[in-house]
């Protein structure tokens, strides 16, 4: 099974997130990545920062933030 590209702007992870993984981008869901995103202490955090860094965490927190914005 070929692997997507990591998303590199805000519409090709909205692509991502929608399309590929088919998960509809909710208030709910969103909030709740965020919570987990911005908590340094999850595991599931410090995994994803040292699998694809800190920027990259940095930029999808901000597109977190993007569609809760859009959604409000």
């Amino acid at each position: 099974m070929e692997t997507a590209p990591i998303p590199d702007s805000y519409e090709a992870w909205k692509h991502c997130i929608k399309v590929e993984c088919r998960q509809p981008l909710t208030a709910d869901y969103v909030r709740e990545r965020l919570s987990v995103w911005r908590d340094n202490s999850r595991e599931e955090t410090r995994r994803f920062r040292k699998r694809y860094g800190e920027e990259h965490l940095r930029k999808v927190i901000t597109w977190f933030e993007r569609a809760e914005a859009e959604l409000s």
